[in-house]
């Protein structure tokens, strides 16, 4: 099994467009299941950890390379 069970590339968009996307997906998924979410906005990694708290789900990586961000997020 992989390390995630959905992933969503928001690469290209900025805020608050990853986060509404984000919550859309994370949604959608059961409880416990992962969401790996790739983004280029840098504004997003503090969005993210927002995102988190707000909504009792689970931020278990955030990774920044390259301009780039990855984050994994299991749901409540």
């Amino acid at each position: 099994m992989s390390e995630y069970d959905h992933e969503l590339d928001v690469r290209g968009l900025n805020c608050p467009l990853p986060i509404i996307k984000a919550r859309k997906a994370i949604n959608a998924l059961k409880t416990g299941q992962v969401l790996r979410v790739l983004a280029t906005d840098p504004g997003s990694v503090k969005d993210f950890e927002a995102f988190a708290s707000q909504t009792g789900n689970e931020l278990l990586e955030s990774d920044e390379g390259g301009g780039e961000y990855m984050f994994r997020l299991k749901k409540a």
